[in-house]
């Protein structure tokens, strides 16, 4: 492995940890508030502006918004989602869980597609695949959920979150694992 290759690991391995703790942190929150307003309002407009700026920092780190096009996508996506969140806060919950379906389901499929991109350069990338096919059922869910009567919070939307720390804290450890390995074989 390259010094480069090694580098870009070690980033790909530091940016997992922190979407997962981001993301740890937010669904605790999440379930804290009860869906209580003005928490759950601040965490609904949070979660995709994080992803926004998470994704932007990530294309930059290799090799810039040009060569991540689905990077780029889910930039710009999650960037409108979050005014479409603020927007739909003024509507009802039941608006605001669809926006998210919408969310989700695309930036799962923009997510599926980085993985898949980056499989024979980083390894590990079969977690972030996983993830983002979940993510986009997950959206489907969402929207399917928001058509019904039934109330929703911010709670609706923990498990999603949560899935998706579980699966940036699996690929981190993998990644941790595998320079472990990589290190000791190359002792």
């Amino acid at each position: 492995m390259s010094m480069q290759e090694t580098s870009q690991t070690t980033w790909l391995r530091s940016y997992y940890y922190v979407r997962a703790l981001f993301s740890i942190a937010w669904v605790a929150l999440a379930v804290v508030s009860g869906g209580k307003e003005p928490l759950s309002l601040v965490l609904l407009v949070i979660y995709p502006a994080w992803d926004a700026i998470a994704n932007l920092v990530d294309a930059r780190a290799n090799g810039g918004l040009a060569a991540n096009r689905s990077q780029m996508l889910n930039v710009v996506t999650s960037s409108i989602m979050t005014v479409i969140v603020l927007i739909a806060l003024m509507n009802d919950n039941h608006t605001v869980l669809a926006a998210y379906g919408v969310w989700a389901t695309l930036s799962g499929l923009l997510q599926l597609y980085t993985g898949v991109r980056r499989w024979k350069t980083y390894g590990a990338q079969w977690v972030m695949i996983l993830s983002g096919a979940q993510s986009a059922l997950a959206g489907i869910f969402m929207i399917v959920r928001s058509l019904g009567s039934a109330p929703v919070t911010v709670v609706d939307i923990a498990p999603y979150a949560a899935f998706g720390a579980f699966y940036f804290l699996l690929s981190a450890i993998w990644l941790t694992v595998a320079a472990y390995r990589n290190a000791k074989a190359n002792a």
